[in-house]
Formats: structure tokens, C-alpha cells, sequence
């Protein structure tokens, strides 16, 4: 079905109750890598209960942490085939530090779609909020749906994180385990393409390819542990571009610059010539 901007811009997504507990977090963050050091006490901030803190990118998956089937790009005015879909953008706000354990909704709308000729980019918004009504973050993403483009809408803005002049104020090199992909879709996306070697064939790719959101929740755990002495307290948004992919088992080489108002980040595909993963990445402080 073509992509009816007409209908889809603005459209309600309705919304979605969930719950999540610190067995949840626990697994996301190892999903992430997070226990590799398994005596040191700041990994162990992410994987014991009792002192437990959760990465503000938590908050991207948690709405949907228990979806077991692979998601479907079916909203009013927009039908996409799964196989044709990347992620284009991510960002979450918080308001503070995301409990350990809690009941919230989420409201979601499609905020904007793009026509780019050749794919269409689909921009959601989601505001969540507990289960009383107070605020916690505030989601933003696009998605990217090739071969969906040319429906006669607008391009869209043209937005780019400018990279001070100047080398680096951190290098960092961050593993991903081979298997870190079947992990990391036990955090609710279940989608073939990370974990099919026959799906991500008709995709395209030579092999399922890392989730984006696994990337994005690294790197930010990557900056806040060697920037931030760990402490997620600190972070007020995280918002980043999905400028390549990463294959399970690669390095991900992650440059750091420190900005008044928190860091600009890059991460790039070591192994691949630091072939661009991460791009326009902005950790603001709280």
C-alpha cells in the first residue's frame, strides 16, 4: 500500500500500558554487555539488584520488553514490508532517573513522514508517563523504509551534530559478542533480521546484523561509564543517527568530545575501515 501522508501525519498510535521490574533492566543491561568485568563494582551497578541503576536508554525498550512476535510497520496511511525497514533516528528525554521497577503509559503518534524519493522516513513520538500521571521521558525515532519513497511529501529537515575541531577528548573501543544480537532480542525485538541468516540474505546484508538499539544503548553506557564515572543520574537526553550497520562480533571504536552542555559522539565499525555506525550522537547533561 503507497504511504498516505494524508492520513498518517498526526495519527493517534493510541497507547500502550506496561510494567517492567528490575529482572527487566537486568537483562537489558546485560544484553548490553554490561558484567563483563564481573568483580568490578561499577559493572556490578548494572547487574545486581541491590544497587541496581538503569541506563536512560531503558526507557526506548521498556513499553515494549515483552512483545514476542516481530513487529509489523502497519499504522493508518502506512503498510511497509519488514524486510524494506532501518533505523533511521533515536532519542529519549527523561525527566529523571527511570525507577528500577514501575507501571507506566505511553502515548505514541506519528509526528512527521518524509518523502526522500527513494525511501520514506517515518518520525514517531511517544511522552510516557506512571501510572499516576507523572512524567518520565519522552521517545523519538525514525524509521527508515526503502523503496517507499516518491508518495509527493516534503524531505524534511537537514540536521547534522557539528564535531569540534579538534581531536577527541576520548577513544574508546567497545567488543560486541558474536552472539550479542540473539541477546539483545530478548529485550522485545524479535525481528528476523537479527537473527535469520536467511532473512537478512533477502534484506540484503551477508549476515543478521546488530539491532540499532543495541548499538545506541551500548555507546551511551560507553560514554557514561568513562565520562560520568558511571553515574546515569546525570543524563538528560541521548539522541543519536543510525548511519551504518554493525555485525555481531565487531568492534565498535567510539570517539568522544566534551561540549559545555554534555558530548558529541561518533562510532564507527573498527574492523571495516571505521566505517560509520553512529552519527550526530548527543549525550546532553541533566
Amino acid at each position: 500500500m503507497p504511504i498516505d501522508p494524508d492520513v498518517a501525519i498526526g495519527a493517534d498510535l493510541g497507547e500502550t500500558r506496561f510494567s517492567w521490574t528490575s529482572t527487566d533492566v537486568l537483562l537489558y543491561h546485560l544484553a548490553l554487555g554490561a558484567g563483563a568485568s564481573p568483580t568490578d563494582p561499577a559493572e556490578l551497578a548494572y547487574v545486581l539488584e541491590d544497587r541496581l541503576r538503569v541506563l536512560p536508554t531503558f526507557g526506548v525498550v521498556a513499553p515494549g520488553f515483552r512483545t514476542f512476535e516481530p513487529p509489523a510497520v502497519r499504522f493508518p496511511g502506512i503498510d511497509v514490508d519488514l524486510s524494506k525497514v532501518l533505523h533511521g533516528t533515536q532519542s529519549i528525554t527523561v525527566t529523571g532517573p527511570i525507577p528500577t521497577s514501575g507501571e507506566a503509559v505511553a502515548r505514541a503518534r506519528i509526528a512527521d513522514v518524509w518523502d526522500k524519493e527513494k525511501a520514506a522516513v517515518i518520525i514517531q513520538e511517544a511522552t510516557v508517563a506512571s501510572a499516576a500521571g507523572d512524567p518520565l521521558w519522552t521517545t523519538s525515532s525514525a524509521i527508515f523504509a526503502r523503496g517507499e519513497g516518491g508518495f509527493g511529501g516534503h524531505r524534511g529537515p537537514s540536521t547534522a551534530a557539528e564535531l569540534p575541531d579538534r581531536e577527541p577528548d576520548r577513544l574508546l573501543e567497545v567488543p560486541v559478542l558474536p552472539q550479542q544480537a540473539l541477546l539483545y532480542r530478548l529485550c522485545g525485538d524479535r525481528n528476523p533480521l537479527h537473527a535469520d541468516p536467511e532473512f537478512a540474505a533477502r534484506a540484503g546484508f551477508e549476515q543478521p546484523i546488530l539491532h540499532g538499539l543495541c548499538t545506541y544503548g551500548m555507546v551511551c553506557k560507553s560514554v557514561v561509564d568513562s565520562e560520568l564515572d558511571g553515574d546515569v543520574t546525570r543524563v538528560a537526553s541521548f539522541a543519536t543517527k543510525f548511519a551504518g550497520v554493525v555485525f555481531p562480533g565487531e568492534t565498535l571504536r567510539v570517539r568522544v568530545w566534551r561540549t559545555p552542555t554534555g558530548h558529541v559522539v561518533t562510532a564507527s565499525a573498527a574492523e571495516r575501515g571505521d566505517a560509520p555506525v553512529l552519527a550526530d550522537t548527543v549525550l546532553t547533561l541533566a
